[in-house]
């Protein structure tokens, strides 16, 4: 038995060698990989612009001051004069060589310029970044204000700080004309709002476009629909199809508080003595952008008494607006010249009888002043008939993903 297995292993060897040698082999061979060459190694850096230093300074720091880079960047478009300190530029540099052969830099959200040398040779040319969207939807109470509302909801993987403080403010600008989040805000309040969240192809996150939001306010659900028909700018509106904008904004400035309100007998701060205060003072930090609140024509700009440096719009049915203790004048703005909606118009300061940077607003109608807090501020336009079918499917596919303020989990989820 020992014999015929010791044959048959010989056999099985003296048949494999036989069709080794004619290069035919019974079993599936095994592939073997090309090694991977490297042809050329490089190494990657970056370095920062400095406060003061230009960016010839920066390259020359890099051994590449003998070659005019900065001009070979202009040429595609960039303005050196405009770059801020703190830009962060990446170099390349090939194994074995002592200066970068590669450069780029970020000039903005949307584009990155490249450089890159062949022989001795410099060539630049843009590069778009592209950024995707993601539809995200957020749901809380409002205890206090509308920034910590969002803040608690919205973990810094999915927007930072910064976002989250810009989408409080967009969101804001979409009430701007129906609520005061200062005072209006109610115990039991609550929002959801939907919008979209922007990734780069470099890994970078910002808050995006608002495409629809439910206020929850003293029972109200007041809901707002972006909607972008073509060659139309970008409004909000209701359900109905009314513009959720007015003929006047509530607040013609991005304000921290109030700080006093109208009234017929206030003690006055500078001068020691009781008066009234025909108009509502918005502390806000110097140098804060101040709106003009409707369309008009500017009656004034200029110093006037107390009040500082002033400026006095007149609007359609004998309304008049007064944005008093500026700081200083948007350029432009001059007895006569027409102003818009929203338009920067001033700057906050503390100019005249003023004891703290503040904007005093005053809204008069026929020369007599009313509460800015209370007065009608118009109705919304209602879209054209002709776009009332595409805004109607357009607010039905929006509703079913944002659904109700106060009716949800309260969970941060994607589309």
């Amino acid at each position: 038995m020992r014999r015929l297995r010791i044959a048959a292993a010989l056999g099985v060897l003296a048949a494999g060698v036989a069709l080794a040698l004619t290069g035919r082999w019974p079993w599936t061979r095994l592939s073997v990989a090309r090694p991977i060459v490297v042809t050329r190694a490089f190494s990657e850096f970056q370095d920062t612009l400095k406060s003061g230093e230009t960016l010839s300074d920066l390259f020359g720091r890099q051994g590449l001051g003998g070659v005019d880079l900065v001009g070979i960047f202009e040429r595609v478009g960039l303005d050196a004069r405009r770059l801020p300190a703190g830009l962060v530029v990446l170099f390349r540099r090939e194994a074995g060589e002592d200066h970068p052969s590669a450069i780029s830099l970020r000039t903005s959200d949307v584009e990155r310029l490249a450089a890159h040398r062949e022989a001795d040779t410099w060539t630049a040319e843009r590069h778009p970044v592209a950024w995707r969207a993601e539809t995200i939807r957020v749901e809380g109470p409002i205890e206090s204000s509308l920034y910590e509302a969002l803040d608690a909801r919205i973990p810094n993987d999915v927007l930072d700080a910064g976002n989250r403080i810009k989408l409080a403010w967009d969101l804001a600008d979409v009430y701007a004309w129906s609520v005061d989040f200062s005072r209006d805000i109610q115990p039991g309040d609550s929002f959801a709002v939907l919008l979209q969240r922007e990734v780069s192809e470099e890994g970078e996150v910002r808050s995006g476009a608002i495409l629809a939001a439910d206020l929850l306010n003293s029972g109200r659900h007041l809901k707002a629909f972006r909607f972008e028909p073509v060659n139309h700018i970008v409004r909000f509106f209701d359900q109905a199809g009314n513009s959720l904008r007015r003929a006047f904004l509530r607040a013609p400035v991005e304000f921290r508080r109030i700080s006093s309100t109208f009234s017929k007998s206030r003690f006055h701060p500078i001068l020691g003595i009781w008066r009234k205060h025909e108009g509502t003072d918005y502390a806000a930090s110097s140098g804060t952008p101040v709106l003009a609140a409707g369309d008009g024509t500017v009656l004034r700009a200029g110093v006037a008494g107390g009040y500082g440096n002033l400026i006095e719009l007149r609007h359609r049915n004998g309304i008049t607006t007064r944005y008093g203790h500026l700081r200083g004048f948007a350029r432009g703005i001059h007895a006569g010249a027409r102003v818009h909606q929203g338009e920067v118009i001033g700057y906050v300061g503390a100019t005249g009888l003023a004891s703290a940077p503040h904007l005093h607003y005053e809204f008069r109608i026929n020369g007599a002043a009313r509460d800015t807090r209370r007065v009608d501020l118009g109705e919304g336009e209602p879209l054209e008939r002709n776009l009332l079918p595409q805004f109607l499917a357009e607010r039905a596919h929006l509703e079913r993903i944002l659904g109700a303020a106060g009716q949800g989990p309260g969970i941060l989820k994607a589309e």
